[in-house]
């Protein structure tokens, strides 16, 4: 009979941490993008210019919404590089992760106090409290791990070192509360600069980067411990799970276009009385009232769907993530998680006013981000595409044109309907939805009209093909297999 030894006591009463991660990036997407509804809720005057609403009331609750974004997706980067550390869990750190959980979801909260009362210390004083817990939080978790050692990852399990590795994540995690500390004392001497340090707080790590190569510019390379790149190193090419960070964006554009619909259940059903007193009982009558508002919805929806078409088939594509790639991913979510106020707005004003088109505009600036940022993702790892990329995306390979196609398609889209806009005076919020239902077949002939541009070009500059049919069988023969893609 087999004897049972603690360790594998211990081991048998775990389990591995996918769901416990998949319900947190969950949590994590929802909160970091509901925050977008006090913005698209805001309700302009009819005798408001949009362009004054935004400089003076929407500006401030934008900022909100993006820094809380910001901050609310460095907690869940620092969420994921600890649990590549602690791969299974148990009952205790299932509820310290809960526990974990509770905090991050309420920072938003706080950062709206922050916002809304910019000179009263008690905001900063209870986000600062957050975080500091986050932090002790995230160290009780790291010394628990260490001392059940089969709940971390492989790699520390065989190491002979694991004191130095815990020393060293330790002293990381730490550095964020001890910051937050310090904001909070300096919130009862001069405030201001307590909103810089917790500035310094979200850009820490390159921050930290930036000082470590000027150090090594000014007194030479400094010999550091061997630690497992791993772990902890604030390296821009740190390598972040590429599952987890696909299953936060896909909580963002889902969530995201839930919001649109629920718009639209809110605000566009009528009301029985009406429709019997002011169209004779005619419901059709009644919901014509409300088409602008139908045709915004599929239009924004369109664009949602397609936005998360083209990350899906980015990530398809790419093997490694990275802690730049992330922070790249992370901006695109955010203007992505704009547009339902887009949406919002492309539908309140009268038709061909100007604050109509000056919400189109806001929305083509929106769509532009949401797609450079992606196009950026693919840049930043075409400088690592050995590491980064499958070799059918890589500069020559079969797929790269097609890629770049790809990505560039709405940013280019965005940027000609917004030049558009500053020509003509009679550019109208369907027409722009019309356009944004239009894009999908733009990309069902995409890739044709990529292989018959290369063909051709092939064909010019390649005199010994045979001719532009055997050139677009053979770009047809060198496809690679979906399936064996996606392996």
């Amino acid at each position: 009979m087999e004897s049972v030894t603690p360790e594998t006591e211990g081991y048998s009463s775990t389990q591995s941490s996918h769901r416990l991660l998949a319900y947190s990036d969950a949590l994590i997407s929802i909160i970091a993008t509901v925050m977008i509804l006090p913005v698209a809720h805001t309700k302009i005057k009819d005798n408001e210019e949009l362009k004054k609403s935004v400089q003076l009331l929407l500006s401030s609750k934008i900022a909100v919404y993006l820094m809380t974004f910001l901050i609310v997706t460095v907690a869940w980067a620092a969420h994921i590089r600890l649990f590549q550390v602690v791969e299974r869990i148990d009952d205790s750190l299932a509820l310290l992760n809960l526990a974990c959980m509770m905090l991050i979801t309420f920072l938003p909260y706080t950062f709206s106090l922050m916002a809304t009362f910019p000179e009263n210390i008690l905001g900063i004083l209870l986000f600062c409290a957050c975080v500091i817990v986050i932090g002790l939080i995230q160290a009780g978790i790291v010394m628990y791990a260490f001392s059940h050692p089969f709940l971390l990852n492989r790699q520390i399990q065989l190491s002979e070192n694991q004191a130095f590795y815990k020393h060293h994540i330790l002293k990381v995690i730490m550095r964020v509360p001890l910051m937050c500390c310090l904001a909070s004392l300096f919130s009862f001497i001069f405030f201001p600069l307590s909103y810089g340090i917790l500035a310094i707080v979200i850009f820490q790590p390159y921050i930290f980067q930036c000082f470590k190569w000027c150090r090594a510019k000014a007194i030479g390379q400094v010999e550091e411990p061997p630690v497992s790149p791993l772990l902890y190193m604030y390296h821009p090419n740190e390598p972040l799970s590429k599952d987890r960070v696909e299953s936060f964006s896909d909580g963002v554009y889902a969530i995201v276009a839930t919001l649109l619909i629920l718009d639209i259940c809110e605000d566009n059903v009528p009301d029985p009385t009406v429709v019997q007193k002011e169209f004779e009982g005619s419901l059709i009558a009644a919901l014509h009232e409300y088409g602008p508002e139908y045709l915004a919805y599929f239009g924004s929806f369109a664009t949602v769907g397609l936005l998360w078409f083209v990350h899906h088939s980015l990530f398809l594509h790419v093997t490694k993530t990275t802690r730049f790639m992330g922070l790249l991913n992370t901006f695109s979510l955010a203007f992505v998680g704009g547009l339902p106020l887009a949406y919002q707005l492309t539908h309140e004003f009268p038709r061909n006013s100007r604050s109509e088109l000056e919400a189109v505009q806001i929305s083509c600036v929106i769509i532009f981000f949401a797609g450079i940022f992606q196009l950026a993702i693919w840049v930043a790892a075409l400088f690592s595409e050995l590491e980064t990329l499958h070799p059918y995306v890589r500069y020559g390979g079969r797929e790269h044109t097609f890629m770049l196609a790809k990505l560039a398609l709405y940013p280019c889209v965005a940027l000609v309907t917004f030049v558009l806009t500053c020509i003509l005076s009679k550019f109208s919020a369907p027409i722009f939805h019309l356009m944004e239902i239009s894009v999908p077949f733009a990309f069902l002939v995409l890739r044709l009209l990529v292989r018959i541009g290369l063909a051709l070009f092939k064909f010019i500059f390649s005199p010994d093909r045979p001719d532009l049919i055997r050139v677009l069988e053979d770009e047809e023969e060198a496809r690679m297999p979906f399936n064996a893609l996606d392996t």
